[in-house]
């Protein structure tokens, strides 16, 4: 009995050996060629199945496919090249795919239709990935383009009551045609890209972090205001606030009085850009109030996960936490500055939500798919991300706002016939440097079809003057007037 029990138990031990073996041989010896088999897999996929293509709002396509009879049969095609880069991403053998070529990447290629594939299959037809329709509106992503120009930045356009995205447009830009193939030239190619400090294929939109300065202030009057704070409250004009417990002060724009010295109401503070009336607002506030309104209106967060590789803006570092920000740092983030950084797809959020009566609506690029007979797979519909402030709130801020553009710093983003409400924004960034500038808006006023966020960087050619009211209005303007012109 013991001779059999030895018998078995080496029998089992020399099989735990074995797969023990064979284990470390698979992880180890033969992991890179697991690995390259997968990839391979992958590449027959993405391109010897014919991919979906990405269109338009309007139903134009803005990524195809072209068959080619080289080993990878289908390659894709970006008509507008440039202008839609950021939107679609790139499709590559060798470098991997981006943006909407990645984040949807289950229906362009199909793969996500398994009833489709098993019908192709058992039909013995050829699989065809499905087309992916965006919310993108080609004449708004060209004003966007054509009003910034060759300055570095970016311009986020929303509808409010959905959270489409009208117009995503980040500069520079590239060619994403160049990276299709596998060839010297797409690797040469690549190689540029990589090395130019511009940094082309970074999309400043979603993904690339900006003190966003006053427009921040929405934010804190937002945070006053669900608060309890009442909008005709009188702040004192000097031209500068002691920052408390520190040397430290913060100025007016230019060390000027925001009212010829005489007490100013929120409404006054917005619409001259007040530092000094929102720098006491930080403090009268607190970190933690000013933390829990940014988080409402989607700061922290990637603003309900409907678009691809959404950077979370911050309000403060992890390495100090909101009940441990003082007074001097509560007024130094109430006016945008300190450790506060967001995207202008943040920005144009915010903004989007006070005019769709605080509701913050998830930023959205796609608005459905459709197979290859154009019949309708899937629609996404608008989804609420929170209620970042009451319409009572809204309503305060939206007229506050009006004053701005009609009476104050963003009298260049006036449309004659149209009431905007908007915000300016200056962004200091240090000795030296010139300032990022911002505008942030939306139109009508009162009945908001579109809503707008627009960054210019390093002064956008002006140099250290530069504000958003001069440069960034304007190009607002430009893409608001394409927004409502739309169908």
């Amino acid at each position: 009995m013991t001779k059999s029990l030895t018998r078995v138990a080496l029998v089992v031990l020399t099989l735990f050996a074995a797969l023990l073996v064979n284990v470390n041989v698979i992880q180890v010896v033969q992991a890179e060629s697991y690995a390259e088999r997968d990839a391979n897999r992958q590449l027959a996929r993405d391109f010897s199945v014919r991919r979906g293509a990405i269109r338009a709002a309007d139903g134009a396509d803005i990524a195809r496919v072209q068959e080619t009879p080289d080993q990878l049969r289908f390659l894709r095609v970006y008509d507008g090249g440039p202008l839609f880069a950021h939107v679609t991403g790139f499709l590559s053998p060798v470098f991997g795919k981006t943006e909407l070529e990645e984040s949807a990447d289950e229906a362009l290629s199909g793969a996500g239709n398994a009833i489709d594939t098993f019908a192709d299959l058992i039909a013995n037809r050829e699989p065809v990935g499905d087309t992916v329709v965006s919310t993108i509106v080609p004449e708004v992503q060209e004003a966007a383009r054509s009003a910034l120009g060759d300055r570095r930045g970016a311009v986020v356009a929303l509808d409010p009551a959905s959270g489409e995205v009208l117009a995503l447009w980040s500069f520079p830009s590239y060619d994403p045609n160049l990276l299709t193939a596998n060839t010297p030239e797409t690797r040469a190619a690549w190689d540029a890209l990589q090395a130019d400090p511009a940094r082309p294929l970074s999309n400043r939109a979603t993904s690339e972090f900006f003190a966003p300065g006053s427009t921040f202030k929405l934010v804190t009057a937002a945070a006053a205001l669900e608060n309890g704070l009442d909008p005709n409250t009188q702040f004192p004009d000097p031209r500068s606030l002691d920052l408390p417990g520190t040397d430290a002060l913060i100025p007016n724009f230019g060390g000027s009085l925001c009212n010829g010295g005489q007490p100013l109401n929120l409404f006054d503070a917005i619409r001259v850009s007040c530092n000094t009336a929102f720098g006491q607002l930080g403090i009268d506030v607190g970190g933690v109030a000013l933390a829990t309104q940014a988080e409402r209106f989607g700061f922290t967060t990637t603003l309900g996960g409907q678009m691809p590789r959404v950077a979370p803006s911050q309000i403060t570092t992890p390495e100090l936490p909101p009940e441990q920000i003082d007074a001097a740092t509560a007024a130094q983030t109430a006016i945008g500055q300190r450790d506060v950084v967001a995207t202008p797809l943040q920005m144009a959020a915010v903004t989007a939500a006070i005019g769709a009566d605080g509701i913050l609506y998830a930023p959205r690029l796609v608005s459905r798919h459709v197979d290859a007979a154009d019949s309708e797979l899937r629609r996404f519909e608008p989804a609420q991300v929170s209620q970042a402030v009451s319409p009572a709130t809204a309503a305060i801020l939206t007229e506050a706002m009006i004053g701005v553009v009609a009476r104050g710093t963003g009298r260049q983003a006036q449309i004659p016939g149209v009431e905007v409400a908007g915000k300016t924004g200056t962004a200091q960034r240090g000795e030296g440097q010139n300032p990022n500038v911002w505008f942030v808006g939306f139109a009508p006023a009162q009945d908001p079809r579109v809503a707008v966020a627009v960054l210019v960087e390093d002064g956008g050619g002006v140099g250290s003057e530069a504000t958003g009211g001069q440069l960034a209005a304007p190009i607002a303007r430009a893409v608001l007037q394409a927004g409502l012109a739309r169908p």
